[in-house]
């Protein structure tokens, strides 16, 4: 989209430009007034030619031909161009529906879950939390002060204090649904989830190779610590995109998401007065 952007930019350009010398042209070489000048320009530029002004000389006739040439040219490639952002833009608005209607998928079965266990045992949590209780009336700035936040954050879970055996057994659980969501085409279109749908299935894959969990050397434990930490803030940050796109596009689902939001202690799926 970025490339028929650019060409759309020099099009336009060389469109304005070959309108303006043009226009000063007609005015110069038949003494025409400037909006003369300029419908006279523009006809020849379209080729309609109405006949109603016509070059009275060698070297109008000249520049007529050259403005045909070089007008007509910038003006299809305005047109095709900005017709192509226009088809490109519906459809990366099509794919992003999609990958935003797979995310909530995974979150409602797999990442809300996995969200509340890793919160409930990291350690610095309070240091971001208010950052992520998302609201009805978050604005947009909210939401990206919300994401640097998690960019900059150093999750501190203590992987002992993990049920380890509950985790693997819930994830195995969900295996054939994650395999679901890694076969699913549109997930290339976001690199983040494709990241945080790859980072838990790993994880998936490091506990069901592990026979005993329950007394792992502390070497394992570093390791898996660093499996969970990744999984975990990757999630942080598609979560909050998540919330994002829900807010925008679909209220009543972005009010059940900020009543099961997993970081807040007193999130209740009950409608209260």
């Amino acid at each position: 989209m970025q490339e028929v952007r650019g060409r759309l930019k020099i099009f336009l350009t060389l469109f304005i430009l070959v309108t303006v010398v043009g226009t000063v042209g007609f005015m110069i070489l038949e003494k025409l007034p400037f909006t003369d000048a300029f419908y006279y320009n523009i006809v020849t530029m379209s080729t309609v030619g109405y006949g109603d002004i016509h070059p009275t000389n060698q070297a109008s006739q000249l520049f007529a031909v050259l403005l045909i040439v070089m007008g007509g040219a910038t003006f299809i490639g305005v047109i095709a161009n900005a017709s192509e952002l226009l088809i490109l833009r519906r459809e990366s608005q099509n794919r992003a529906r999609k990958v935003n209607m797979v995310l909530g998928v995974f979150f409602i079965e797999v990442g809300r879950k996995l969200l509340d266990i890793f919160s409930n045992h990291d350690h610095s949590i309070n240091k971001v939390r208010k950052n992520l209780l998302v609201n009805y009336n978050w604005p947009e700035s909210n939401f990206t002060n919300a994401l640097k936040v998690i960019n900059e954050y150093k999750a501190i879970i203590d992987v002992s204090e993990l049920d380890l055996e509950e985790l693997k057994s819930f994830l195995s659980g969900k295996r054939d649904l994650l395999l679901g969501l890694l076969e699913n085409p549109v997930i290339i279109e976001h690199d983040g989830f494709s990241d945080a749908l790859l980072s838990v299935f790993h994880l998936l894959d490091e506990l069901s190779n592990r026979n005993e969990l329950s007394t792992l050397p502390n070497s394992d434990i570093n390791h898996l610590t660093t499996d969970i930490n990744r999984a975990y803030k990757k999630l942080m940050v598609e979560w909050v995109v998540y919330m994002r796109h829900l807010k925008e596009e679909y209220p009543y689902l972005f009010s059940i998401a900020v009543r099961t939001n997993p970081f807040d202690k007193n999130a209740t799926p009950v409608v209260s007065d």
